[in-house]
């Protein structure tokens, strides 16, 4: 309630100091006009020839001069001649030049459309290329006992963490850090979720990003992403950098010239120079998911940059068994609708989708406003998926 009437006074008094103001230059305005005595251009134009002028202040579409031994003004209309001024001044008139109201409200706007434009371009700048669009996740909450089935990746994925660790001890027998790691397959299959129970079980930092939040309407955002992306990491280490649908942004250089290549172009040379510029034993392990490796840059994903490659197949059919039992959890399967029996519906469904349509059956069965689903339920949400 204080803010609100503080405010009200502020804008009160503003629109006071404008009203005096403009009351003020009026005022002058109308009293300095009835002191002045209106002569013709022609009279003005030939006295001057004459040399019976003594001063002239020009000023927009008004011309006041002042003659010798006379105190009185004299005023005329100004026709904005060039050569007037070079004239008077051949005639020995003293001439000044007076900036109006006008001319100086102009330069007023000119300056403050400068100041809002460049504002305007900082706040935007500053929204696009936040320190806070990377944000530091300490605890994921997640560990691989939430990711069903990857056995041989957990296995693999905790011995790099173990190296990311303690990098000296591996040092020593000639073991260094992949700096970055693959993880490819379909889309619902748990990469992400994978990516937080690593570093959930590793306790280390974690950064989460994707391709989405490197796309802008303005050029070169996307690399200053990428250096801010980065530069966080470094400075958070240890700690993993997972970068979400890293086709987006990682795809084969095109050098069309169109500009959305250019920007692409741009982002994949940022992501070189990063990759390129940690060690290996710098604590930072970049973690990227892809659909599609093939659709990525060669020279992105060579030994080097990117060290290993993990896929993340379709759940089997003893992780469908774990994960069909995982997702009944708090729902109501009617007698028929057993962990086994479901995996074998589920036969090539992703994870996502096996949630999903669980979900969709217990939907199904609520509008028709049963307790329990039944298999036919379930049966029924698989065809809408």
């Amino acid at each position: 309630m204080k803010k609100t009437s503080t405010r009200r006074l502020i804008i009160l008094l503003l629109l006071l100091t404008a009203a005096v103001c403009s009351a003020y230059f009026i005022i002058k305005q109308t009293t300095d006009q009835k002191n002045k005595v209106h002569v013709t251009y022609q009279q003005f134009y030939t006295e001057a020839g004459n040399g019976e002028l003594e001063s002239v202040m020009l000023s927009s579409g008004e011309i006041t001069f002042t003659k010798k031994n006379d105190s009185a003004q004299y005023q005329t209309e100004n026709p904005d001649s060039p050569v007037l001024k070079e004239y008077l001044m051949r005639s020995g008139v003293t001439v000044t030049e007076k900036t109006d109201a006008d001319e100086i409200f102009s330069k007023i706007l000119d300056y403050l459309f400068y100041i809002i434009f460049f504002v305007i371009l900082f706040v935007l700048f500053r929204k696009f290329v936040s320190p806070n669009t990377f944000r530091v996740v300490h605890h994921t909450g997640v560990s691989f006992k939430d990711v069903v089935g990857m056995e041989s990746l957990k296995r693999d994925m905790m011995q790099v963490i173990d190296i990311m660790q303690h990098p000296a001890e591996y040092k020593a027998k000639g073991v260094r850090m992949p700096k970055g790691i693959l993880l490819e397959g379909a889309p619902g299959n748990g990469k992400t979720l994978f990516a937080k129970a690593l570093a959930g079980e590793a306790k280390i930092n974690f950064i989460p990003a994707k391709a989405t939040d490197f796309e802008s309407m303005f050029m070169a955002i996307g690399p200053a992403k990428v250096k801010l992306l980065f530069g966080k990491a470094r400075h958070r280490a240890p700690c993993i950098v997972f970068i979400d649908e890293f086709d987006g942004i990682g795809t084969r250089r095109n050098y069309s010239g169109s500009a959305i290549e250019t920007e692409n172009t741009r982002i994949v040379t940022a992501l070189l120079n990063e990759l390129d510029g940690f060690q290996a034993n710098s604590g930072i392990l970049v973690l990227a998911a892809t659909n599609s490796i093939r659709a990525l840059d060669e020279a992105l994903i060579r030994p080097g940059r990117f060290d290993a490659r993990f896929s993340v197949p379709y759940p089997d059919s003893e992780d469908r068994i774990k994960l069909a039992g995982m997702y009944l959890r708090n729902k109501n399967p009617a007698a028929g609708c057993t962990p086994e029996t479901l995996a074998k519906l589920f036969n090539g469904f992703s994870c996502a989708k096996i949630e999903s349509v669980l979900n969709r059956a217990a939907l199904i069965a609520q509008q028709a406003e049963r307790v329990q689903f039944t298999l036919d339920d379930v049966r029924a949400a698989a065809k809408e998926q």
